[in-house]
């Protein structure tokens, strides 16, 4: 027997539970009654009385009901309660989940089902509830002339549990992402299968989470796997189980991701790299909705949303015959591209800053800010990488810092300095041999003094060169200290 979850202990919400009387009263009433205020009603019309009397904050309706079915009045409920949680209990082969997005749901139950998912389900929907308002308490305090957004929406719900998720999404003003956050708002209530695609360290699962926190099913678990590091044994026993036995060191009966993502959402990455053998497979799970766990002869069925994710070509990989057609249109309900952050100048900034607060918080230190130089050599670095190099290359300048307030371009590592200083300095293709390659000289000298916090005879000592020689370089190329830079190479010059 499943656990029993611990009731909200903070002013528990009030449940309306709508069903016929008969058969079913006792299974839908009987695990809520102990936990919370109810209230029942044995049709569509006593159930629209009793919300319109108030003080309900979350509504659980049969699919069958006399003078209706419970999505028809959860539907209305949307349109004149959209604040209200939704929650359908069905029987086997009843449309649930073909009009969620109608209803709004917060989640639907099929019969048969334990009392204990019943309760679970309700505990999960009022804590929401909870929360939901006292976000918009603190808002209230915070913004006291704003407008909110159940003025703005037929269903105020989906608007704010969608900003909240797409705020976790750090970006500038008319960045790029803009535009895809607003097609995942959109997508995001459907079931529609969503494949991410761009380059390794784009965000493809930090999107993902938030397609899942911006969906109906957001109160049931995200799971995710990286397709490309396991072989098929192992990739198919952690997606789909396995029993004791089932192979060698199989010790013990194993839950798969798709089990236990069962009513949420599964995020597959690197999804171009399975093998064809594995393609068939996850196809059929994908086209059947049921999984066989490895060794076992029972199959299970399971209701996941798939989210994938690939920095591979899946088009061309059709047409080389690597990737199998009828998977990616499977998969590919709707493709979003993930820009590379090189392609995203105006996010580089507030990134930066993000990261610099998880560092200080991971390493328990005072926040740190970039010099405006430092930045502005970071803009010019082309982050192969992309966010993930970028939180690499911050994390080091923390690390090496002097615990001061500011980060300055002489914490950044070579490759960052030296890249930043050769584009601009050597173009491809510009000016004569003798011209570039004295760009080139003026670009390495330029990183190296930058790297050795302009220390000359660190520098000229790298460089192989004696300190006359280096001045007369840096003479030659008009290259010399800021003002800010003279004043730590003070004792350097003396």
């Amino acid at each position: 027997m499943a656990a029993t979850p611990t009731p909200l202990a903070q002013t528990p919400s009030t449940v309306l539970v709508v069903e016929p009387e008969g058969a079913h009263a006792a299974s839908l009433a009987s695990p809520l009654e102990r936990h919370f205020p109810l209230r029942r009603a044995g049709s569509a019309a006593a159930a629209q009385a009793a919300l319109a009397a108030g003080g309900v904050q979350v509504v659980v309706a049969d699919q069958r009901l006399p003078d209706g079915s419970g999505l028809d009045l959860l539907a209305a409920v949307r349109e004149r309660w959209p604040d209200l949680l939704r929650i359908l209990v069905t029987g086997n082969g009843e449309p649930a989940a073909a009009g969620i997005a109608r209803g709004g749901l917060f989640q639907y139950l099929t019969r048969p089902y334990h009392p204990d998912n019943l309760l679970l389900t309700v505990t999960n929907a009022c804590r929401f509830s909870r929360l939901r308002r006292e976000h918009e308490r603190l808002l209230a305090q915070r913004h006291p002339g704003a407008v909110h957004t159940a003025d703005l929406s037929p269903d105020p719900w989906d608007r704010r549990q969608r900003n909240w998720c797409l705020d976790a999404i750090v970006r500038g003003p008319d960045s790029p992402l803009e535009s895809i956050c607003d097609q995942l708002a959109r997508i995001a209530p459907y079931d529609i299968p969503v494949l991410l695609t761009g380059e390794s360290g784009t965000g493809k699962e930090l999107f993902a989470r938030a397609l899942h926190e911006s969906s109906l099913r957001a109160m049931q678990p995200f799971v995710a796997e990286n397709c490309g590091a396991l072989p098929d044994q192992l990739l198919e026993s952690e997606l789909f189980g396995h029993r004791k036995g089932a192979f060698t060191g199989a010790i013990a009966d194993h839950v798969g991701l798709f089990e236990q993502a069962d009513g949420g959402t599964v995020f597959l990455d690197e999804i171009g790299d399975v093998s064809p053998a594995f393609q068939v497979k996850l196809l059929r799970v994908l086209q059947e909705g049921e999984i066989r766990p490895l060794g076992s002869e029972q199959r299970r069925r399971v209701d996941v949303r798939v989210v994938a994710a690939t920095n591979k070509d899946l088009e061309d990989a059709m047409l080389s015959g690597s990737f199998r057609s009828d998977l990616y249109y499977r998969i590919a309900g709707i493709t979003l591209h993930l820009p590379p952050l090189r392609r995203r100048p105006g996010d580089l900034g507030p990134v930066c800053e993000r990261l610099l607060r998880d560092a200080a918080r991971a390493f328990g230190t005072a926040l740190q800010h970039l010099s405006p130089e430092a930045l502005a050599m970071l803009e010019r670095y082309h982050w192969p990488g992309n966010v993930r190099e970028l939180r690499s290359e911050l994390q080091r300048m923390v690390v090496l810092s002097d615990g001061g307030p500011t980060l300055g371009p002489q914490l950044l590592s070579a490759k960052v300095l030296g890249r930043a200083a050769l584009p601009d300095a050597a173009p491809a293709g510009a000016g004569s041999l003798k011209e570039r390659v004295e760009a080139l000289e003026a670009g390495i000298l330029s990183e190296t003094l930058t790297r050795c916090g302009w220390n000359k005879s660190r520098a000229a000592a790298e460089l192989g060169l004696s300190r006359v020689g280096l001045r007369n370089k840096l003479a030659r190329y008009g290259l010399d200290l800021t003002e800010g830079d003279a004043a730590a190479a003070v004792s350097d010059d003396r």
